[in-house]
């Protein structure tokens, strides 16, 4: 019988998750540390805490269709963009402050998101991502050529003292962006663990991912739940991307509305684990932190796409619920010895 000294990592994860108040103290402890971490960083590492944050936020938001309902939404990015463009316009044609128009954004957004969901929820599997991808082009297609977004000249946010409409901020400075982020981020993974984890609502969100006839035989109604499910996570989205365009100060089509945004929510959820609350926390940190670093000390902004490559491909292949599936013990060496005999006899290796 091993001592406490002999526990593994995985042992006292384990052990942590066992407690029935195990996440509200995770994230009491999280909300803590982040609330301070700043004083303790660089403004360079700031940028860095900032980014890594709202990546997670958003990684989150796209779980919530793609984790939890179990709809792969390709187009999810587009909301992302949409708010951007939102708040920029309330900002620069109504004269209005951020604050106002990033809320101004999340209702367009919602109802947007509405009614592309009426007909597209009804489509599943492919269907469903091909519609949902057409959408997220056909957005950025109109932001090119709008003249109210700026077209391929893109838009500029005023900046300054009284522009965020918040009291007692001056000229927002990198201290007021992260402090921003964290709330949003903070607020999305509370709002999904209460929502999907400790909810009815959400036992009816799993039920019609895991089998949607049986769902509605027992009377729920899946036609309503998804369509509330992909609301939410779509205004979510909106929020981080009037957010960051706010922060940036500038915004164009091809950057706010690249299908990349998307790719990488995707990634960083299923790396993580999908389904999960701590999966796109980990997948997102884990994913931005190899893009940004690989660009800082490899000199290359490129090389981490093949990175991300590999490491999708050895967690499909070796553990399809993620990192958080390996940390709870759903993956042990002898599931990777018997992935690696059957990989090896596919193909001849052995």
């Amino acid at each position: 019988m091993g001592t406490e000294n002999d526990l593994t990592v995985r042992d006292r994860f384990q052990a942590l998750l066992g407690r029935d108040d195990a996440h509200l103290w995770l994230f009491g402890i999280g909300a803590v540390v982040l609330a301070v971490l700043p004083f303790a960083l660089s403004t360079f590492w700031t940028r860095i805490a900032l980014g890594a944050l709202m990546w997670i936020g958003l990684a989150q938001s796209w779980n919530m269709i793609g984790g939890y309902a179990g709809y792969l939404d390709f187009g999810h990015g587009a909301y992302f963009g949409v708010g951007a463009f939102v708040t920029g316009i309330v900002m620069v044609e109504l004269e209005l402050p951020f604050v106002a128009g990033l809320l101004i954004a999340g209702v367009f957004c919602a109802v947007l998101a509405y009614v592309v969901g009426v007909p597209t929820l009804r489509l599943s599997g492919a269907y469903f991502a091909i519609a949902t991808w057409a959408f997220a082009e056909a957005i950025k297609e109109l932001a090119l050529i709008l003249e109210i977004t700026g077209g391929t000249y893109g838009m500029t946010f005023p900046t300054g003292p009284g522009t965020s409409g918040i009291p007692l901020v001056g000229w927002p400075d990198e201290m007021f962006f992260y402090y921003l982020m964290m709330v949003l981020t903070l607020g999305t993974i509370a709002l999904a663990y209460f929502l999907f984890e400790h909810s009815e609502f959400g036992f009816r969100v799993k039920a019609i991912r895991d089998h949607e006839d049986a769902a509605q035989s027992l009377g729920i109604d899946a036609t309503k739940i998804k369509r509330r499910v992909y609301v939410i996570s779509c205004v979510i989205a909106a929020l981080f991307g009037g957010a960051n365009a706010y922060y940036i100060t500038f915004i164009h089509p091809n950057d706010v509305l690249a299908p990349i945004i998307t790719d990488q929510m995707i990634i960083m959820a299923l790396l993580g684990g999908l389904g999960t609350i701590g999966g796109p926390i980990i997948g997102g940190v884990l994913i931005f932190l190899l893009n940004r670093l690989s660009s800082l000390f490899l000199g290359n902004t490129t090389i981490y796409l093949p990175l991300i490559g590999l490491l999708i491909m050895v967690t499909v292949l070796f553990a399809p619920s993620g990192v958080i599936g390996i940390l709870r013990g759903e993956v042990g060496r002898e599931d990777v010895k018997q992935n690696l005999r059957e990989l090896a006899e596919k193909f001849d290796i052995l």
